[in-house]
C-alpha cells in the first residue's frame, strides 16, 4: 500500500480563506521507511529497528562490508547476489545500501524484465544502466567574489526620448552593492541584470553570497552569524555561516557531478543536454563511448576528474536470458565497471530461453563471480517490529493486541499481506470513528481481502467452474490442496468462529483467539 504525505504551512488570509502552502511532497512506498542499513561503526546491526531495518543481521553485516569497500573506493567490477525466499527483505537491504551511500554515489535500480520492454537492444539497455551507475566528478577552478552583504542600494530613474510627436520612456535601475570580509570591504556598481539576479535570489543585508565573475551567477550561502539575533529575518530553514576571511576575489574549485551516461547523451545528440529530458535517449554508438572514455581517463590523469564507481541494482535477475548474462559476465571485467547487486527469489530454475537448470536461474559461470548473501525468513518478533515501523511510517495508531494479531497473520500468510492490511484496517477504524485500530478492524479487513492461501483454496474448490481450467489431481496435490484442503490457519479458524459467538461475548473471544 502506498500513499502521499503533504506537509506545509497553513495561513488564514484576511478574507477568511485558508491558504495551504505545500513545501514538501513525500510518497509513502513499500520501502520509504528505510533510511540506511542500521549498522554501527563496527558494522554490527543496531537493535530496535534502527534506520527502519529489522532482522537479517547476517545479510546486513555482509552488505555493510560491501558498503565500506565501495565508500573507500576499494571495490569495482564486483557482483553481489541477494538470494532468499519472497518477503525476506532483499530489496529493503538494497535500498538501505543506496540510502547509506548518499547522493554523491550513483545508484541505479532496474528490474530484470525492463530490458525486454525498451525500444533498444538488450545489451544497449544494460550498457546504459551500467554507465548510469558510474559517476564522474569534474573539477573546475573559477574566479568568484565571496563576502557578506553590508548594504544594497538601488536607484530608479526615468529616462525619456522624444522623436517628433512620438515619445518613448522607461525605468532605468542602477545600484551599488557593498560586500565585506573579515579583512576588507568594497563597493561595486550594479547594472540591471545584476539587480534582477539579486532580487531573484532575495538577497538582503546580512546574507553571505558568492558571485561567479564569468557567468554572473549569484549563490546565497546562508546568513551571517552576526545577524543571528535578527529574529524577524529568521525562518525554519535559515542557515547561518561565518563571514568569509581574506580577499573578496578568490579562486574556488567547483565540482560537477555527472554520470557517464549523461556525458554520452550530451555528446551523441544534437540538442545536447536537453536530450536528457526527452526520456528515451535511443541507442548510442560505441565510437562515441570510446572517445568519452578516453577523454575521462585523460582528465583523471591530469587531476581534473575523478571516477566514482556506483551501484547497479537489478531486481528479479532471473528474468534475464543467456545473452544478458553473457554480457554482464564480460562487462564486469571492464576497468570502469560499477558494483553489481542482483536479487532473486528463485531456487533451482531454468535459465530463461534455455532448457538448462541452474541455481537461482543464473548460469554457473556468472554464479562463480558472485559474492552470495542469503536472507532468512523473519521471526514472529521481527514481523511484529516491522509492522510497528510501518504503522509509524503510515501514521496509523494500532492497539497492542491488534498488532499482535496482525503479526500472527503475517506469520501464517505473508509479511506483505500483513503490511497491506495496515492502511485498510485504519480506514475501517476511521469509518467507525475510532482513532485507534483494534482487533475488530483487523478481522473485518481479513474477511474482505483474502491472502494467497485462501484464494487458492477457493480456486481449488470451484476450479471446474473457471474458464480454461487445466489443473488435474496431480497438480492439486502439488499445491497442497488435496487431502489437506480443509486445513486452516489459527487466525482463519478464529475468524470463522466469530459467527458462533453471541454479540455480548464477541469482543472477549476476539482477544482470546488472537
Amino acid at each position: 500500500m502506498s500513499g502521499i504525505k503533504l506537509s506545509g504551512d497553513t495561513n488564514a488570509s484576511s478574507g477568511g480563506v485558508t491558504v495551504r502552502e505545500l513545501t514538501r511532497l513525500e510518497r509513502i512506498g513499500a520501502h520509504s521507511h528505510i533510511r540506511g542499513l542500521g549498522l554501527d561503526d563496527a558494522l554490527e546491526p543496531r537493535r530496535g529497528g534502527s534506520q527502519g531495518m529489522v532482522g537479517q543481521a547476517g545479510a546486513r553485516r555482509a552488505v555493510g562490508v560491501i558498503y565500506r569497500m565501495i565508500n573507500e573506493g576499494k571495490i569495482g567490477g564486483r557482483a553481489i547476489l541477494l538470494a532468499g525466499k519472497p518477503g525476506t527483505g532483499k530489496t529493503a537491504i538494497a535500498m538501505g545500501l543506496a540510502q547509506q551511500l548518499g547522493e554523491d554515489t550513483p545508484f541505479t535500480t532496474m528490474s530484470g524484465s525492463e530490458v525486454f520492454s525498451l525500444e533498444m537492444s538488450k545489451t544497449e539497455a544494460l550498457t546504459q544502466a551500467l554507465r548510469k551507475s558510474i559517476g564522474v566528478q569534474i573539477l573546475e577552478e573559477t574566479e568568484v567574489m565571496e563576502g557578506e552583504v553590508v548594504e544594497i542600494q538601488i536607484d530608479t530613474a526615468f529616462s525619456g526620448e522624444k522623436a517628433g510627436k512620438s515619445a518613448k520612456g522607461g525605468m532605468e535601475k542602477t545600484g551599488r552593492l557593498t560586500l565585506c570580509t573579515t579583512d576588507m570591504e568594497t563597493v561595486y556598481d550594479l547594472g540591471t541584470k545584476m539587480i534582477d539576479a539579486l532580487s531573484k535570489e532575495k538577497v538582503t543585508a546580512g546574507d553571505v553570497i558568492t558571485i561567479d565573475k564569468a557567468s554572473g551567477k549569484i549563490t546565497k550561502l546562508g546568513r551571517s552569524f552576526s545577524r543571528s539575533r535578527d529574529y524577524d529575518a529568521m525562518g525554519s530553514s535559515t542557515r547561518f555561516v561565518q563571514c568569509p576571511e581574506g580577499e573578496l576575489q578568490k579562486r574556488k574549485e567547483v565540482v560537477h557531478n555527472v554520470s557517464l551516461h549523461e556525458i554520452d547523451v550530451i555528446n551523441s545528440r544534437q540538442q545536447g543536454f536537453l536530450a536528457l529530458f526527452a526520456g528515451d535517449t535511443g541507442e548510442i554508438k560505441s565510437e562515441v563511448r570510446e572517445q568519452i572514455d578516453a577523454k575521462v581517463v585523460e582528465w583523471r590523469e591530469e587531476g581534473r576528474a575523478k571516477i566514482i564507481p556506483g551501484v547497479l541494482f537489478i531486481d528479479e535477475v532471473h528474468m534475464l536470458d543467456m545473452e544478458c548474462f553473457s554480457f554482464l559476465n564480460r562487462a564486469l571485467e571492464s576497468d570502469m565497471a560499477p558494483v553489481l547487486v542482483i536479487a532473486t527469489n528463485r531456487g533451482i530454475a531454468k535459465i530463461r530461453g534455455t532448457e538448462y537448470k541452474s541455481p537461482h536461474g543464473i548460469p554457473l559461470d556468472l554464479l562463480d563471480r558472485l559474492m552470495i548473501v542469503s536472507t532468512e525468513p523473519y521471526t514472529h518478533d521481527e514481523i511484529r517490529k516491522i509492522l510497528s515501523v510501518r504503522c509509524e511510517e503510515e501514521d496509523v495508531e494500532m492497539a497492542d493486541d491488534a498488532l499482535e494479531l496482525l503479526a500472527r497473520i503475517g506469520v501464517e500468510t505473508s509479511l506483505r499481506y500483513a503490511i497491506h492490511m495496515i492502511i485498510t484496517a485504519s480506514l475501517a477504524a476511521e469509518k467507525r470513528k475510532s482513532a485507534e485500530v483494534e482487533i475488530e478492524d483487523i478481522k473485518r479487513v481479513y474477511k474482505l481481502f483474502v491472502d494467497v492461501k485462501r484464494s487458492t483454496q477457493y480456486l481449488m474448490e470451484y476450479n471446474k467452474e473457471f474458464m480454461f481450467n487445466e489443473l488435474d489431481d496431480d497438480a492439486a496435490a502439488e499445491y497442497g490442496m488435496g487431502d489437506n484442503m480443509g486445513d486452516k490457519g489459527e487466525v482463519q479458524k478464529a475468524s470463522e468462529a466469530e459467527d458462533e459467538v453471541s454479540p455480548g461475548d464477541k469482543d472477549d473471544s476476539m482477544v482470546t483467539s488472537s
